[in-house]
């Protein structure tokens, strides 16, 4: 099966059929990937989250770090991230997770210093898009996006939506 399509293929030679049944010194079964089936799968995965990716692309060549018209319209939830260096994921996801600290949970409701926290993790939000981008200076721009939206400020919507951690004990 070519995995970038999921149909059979015919007509293997059998320098690939060779290939594809290498195994490791414990005698497993290695996988193998033909460079085009990982461009294939980059590509799905670009298009999926292309919005993301165009808007943090816009960011880096602007250099300015504002709220897309779409979350502006509330189709969906957005946190942004900007750094002078190249920031990676686990940089910004720290980040914006540190808020819970600033978070009161027991009278639960919306703060801009607790905002991106509770986007990350808002129970109702079920899609999640991640985009990068470098500007021409080698500052970064990071979009996230969330859908259905988070961060609803009507009654009811944070206590159910932004529960403290469980406790493993």
């Amino acid at each position: 099966i070519d995995s970038s399509k999921g149909r059979k293929r015919e007509g293997a030679s059998n320098r690939e059929k060779e290939r594809r049944s290498k195994k490791n010194k414990s005698g497993e079964r290695l996988l193998s990937f033909s460079a085009k089936s990982v461009s294939d799968l980059t590509e799905g995965f670009l298009c999926q989250h292309h919005g993301e990716v165009s808007y943090a692309e816009s960011l880096a060549s602007t250099r300015i770090l504002k709220h897309s018209v779409e979350s502006s319209k509330g189709s969906c939830g957005e946190n942004l991230a900007w750094a002078s260096y190249d920031q990676s994921g686990k940089d910004v996801t720290d980040r914006w997770y540190d808020e819970v600290k600033q978070y009161n949970f027991n009278r639960p409701g919306f703060s801009s210093g607790t905002g991106h926290f509770t986007a990350m993790v808002w129970k109702s939000s079920n899609k999640l898009g991640v985009g990068k981008a470098t500007a021409s200076d080698g500052s970064s721009f990071v979009v996230a996006r969330y859908f259905p939206a988070g961060n609803i400020t009507n009654q009811g919507h944070f206590e159910n939506n932004v529960l403290p951690a469980k406790s493993t004990t």
